[in-house]
């Protein structure tokens, strides 16, 4: 999380107020580096949908034998019927130019591949909550099929 901040830092900065609260977290059976990249999609598209000025929660947790890490923004959020498609190839609801509509798309996949989840709560006006569910171990037959 802290090394997805930084990488987004210049862009987040400008436009929300960062709030934390950081759970203790055991070790994880994933790739981090792609871990990493879905974090910073899910960090880019809050500071995007930000107009003026917001805040973006990050916040992560344990529950049973899976671990979340959760992004809120104040943004303008996801109207219910594009929440379906916000995972689909090229779809994207920001202006030409602003987006290629793969953030999302590859970073479902890698959760996916991860055996997680992604879970999306969203309220037009309002924001925005995406949560990534992630298995602490991995089965066996993930582990051989990787």
């Amino acid at each position: 999380v802290e090394s997805s901040l930084n990488i987004v830092n210049s862009e987040v900065k400008y436009k929300a107020e960062v709030a934390k609260s950081l759970g203790e977290l055991p070790q994880v059976e994933c790739v981090a580096s792609q871990i990493g990249q879905v974090i910073v999609n899910f960090l880019v598209n809050a500071a995007q949908a930000i107009e003026d000025r917001g805040v973006i929660e990050i916040s992560t947790g344990c529950e049973d034998e899976r671990v979340w890490i959760s992004v809120r923004d104040t943004g303008h959020g996801v109207e219910p019927q594009h929440l379906r498609h916000i995972f689909e190839p090229f779809f994207t609801t920001k202006p030409v130019g602003k987006g290629t509509g793969l953030g999302l798309s590859l970073s479902y996949g890698i959760i996916r591949r991860h055996n997680g989840d992604i879970t999306v709560d969203s309220t037009p006006g309002e924001g925005t909550c995406f949560t990534v569910w992630l298995p602490i171990v991995q089965s066996v037959e993930s582990k051989n099929a990787a």
